[in-house]
């Protein structure tokens, strides 16, 4: 099987080196991938946003499958024009991607599947967003109604900062704050069948202690140790499957990973977000943690063969995800900055690093290209050696001004999972 990953990021580097260890995959291409993804294959420079130059690219690649990493090219349409030149993609259709391009859209699903979620409004303007904020009172939780990766949220007890973004913003949708831990849990859909992987938690905010502006994720980490027992049971009854048959009534069969962003609140689970496609960095450590193939799973998906029966193999053990972020991020990042140490993390026993933001100066040296430039996984048999893992690689990395968080899954290893 040849198969062809759109993107560029650390997700997308995952999703390759997943693909690469699976014996059905004979070739895996990235268009337009990053240095570390030129390493398990071949790279392409293309608008991943252009539905056209995706089809002749995969065309001219004979690709069995096309997998689609960022939510922009599912907005910009483009699993619709592969479907239509009969390419098999992995990502859902324009019209079924509005359950992350719209917050406003994602609610009217879930009211309409019965969903549980936290309750909202939209608002367009200055007056309805005040109401908003004063029905549901402090803190305050402000989204951005269209796409704004991973950042378009603000939770604030000012009431003047939540007034700001909402401004900013135009179209917002104004809910009520849900309390208690987050989850993440990605499921793999054909339209109408649906398989849950490991469920995994991230951390949004750009320090230490939750403190900071929030971010596209700062960091990673599977298993849950403190997760109920029977949540994802809970999650694919209530959520995914409900989610999934309404998106099919309406026309629109969900055929991708549907993302579901949780909170395990006082009176039970509700769902923060959907996304419509691999949440990042969650996606780095549970396909670390897969067993089952990856290829044949996704093929299965965009042929419409998943069998409800799926059962997925896991991997023992636990993975941990740090993120080492550029300087100013996630403001205005610097980049351009050289990397260093790169061979030297690499010598850590079960760890290892992925390419988010980087590219290649004249010299051939990496260097920083993004706001979140590197990903360093470790592994382990429980939280805590993953997680030793990952900071000891990382701590061999050199690049000026970086900045990560020293905190990922610190309190999770203390439950000893």
């Amino acid at each position: 099987m040849r198969v062809l990953v759109l993107g560029s990021g650390g997700r997308e580097h995952a999703l390759a080196r997943a693909l690469s260890l699976d014996p059905a995959v004979a070739e895996v291409h990235c268009a337009p991938g990053n240095p570390g993804t030129a390493a398990l294959g071949a790279n392409h420079q293309v608008d991943a946003t252009d539905p056209q130059a995706v089809v002749d690219l995969a065309r001219r690649l004979a690709a069995d499958l096309v997998v689609i990493g960022p939510e922009a090219p599912l907005m910009a349409g483009v699993g619709d024009a592969l479907r239509e030149a009969g390419v098999p993609c992995f990502g859902p259709d324009r019209e079924a991607a509005r359950i992350e391009g719209s917050k406003a859209f994602a609610k009217e699903v879930m009211a309409a599947a019965g969903v549980p979620t936290a309750a909202a409004r939209v608002c367009e303007t200055p007056a309805e967003a005040e109401a908003a904020l004063d029905a549901f009172g402090p803190p305050y939780v402000v989204k951005n109604d269209g796409l704004a990766a991973g950042k378009g949220v603000v939770v604030t007890e000012d009431r003047d900062e939540a007034l700001r973004h909402a401004a900013a913003c135009g179209r917002v949708v104004i809910e009520e704050f849900l309390d208690g831990p987050e989850a993440s849990l990605f499921a793999l859909c054909d339209g109408e069948n649906a398989v849950p992987l490991m469920p995994a938690q991230d951390f949004k905010r750009a320090y230490d202690g939750g403190e900071g502006p929030n971010t596209g994720g700062m960091g990673a980490y599977t298993p849950l140790p403190w997760a109920p027992t029977g949540l994802v049971d809970e999650v694919m009854d209530r959520v995914i499957r409900p989610t999934v048959a309404e998106l099919r009534r309406r026309g629109t069969p969900y055929v991708g990973v549907l993302y579901a962003g949780l909170a395990l609140t006082s009176k039970g689970v509700r769902v923060v977000e959907f996304n419509a496609r691999f949440g990042d960095p969650e996606t780095q450590v549970v396909l670390d943690r897969l067993a089952t193939p990856l290829g044949g799973l996704l093929r299965a998906c965009a042929a419409g063969e998943l069998a409800p029966s799926t059962r997925l193999e896991w991997r023992p053990g636990a993975a941990v995800t740090v993120v080492l972020a550029a300087e100013n991020y996630p403001a205005s990042p610097v980049k351009g900055d050289v990397i260093t140490g790169l061979e030297e993390a690499a010598q850590v026993p079960d760890a290892y690093v992925l390419h988010a933001g980087t590219g290649v100066d004249a010299e051939g040296r990496p260097v920083s290209a993004g706001g979140r430039v590197l990903n360093v996984v470790g592994t382990g048999a429980d939280l805590a050696q993953a997680r030793a893992r990952a900071y000891e690689a990382l701590g061999r990395i050199r690049l000026r001004g970086s900045h990560h968080r020293s905190d990922i899954a610190e309190e999770a290893a203390a439950h000893g999972a």
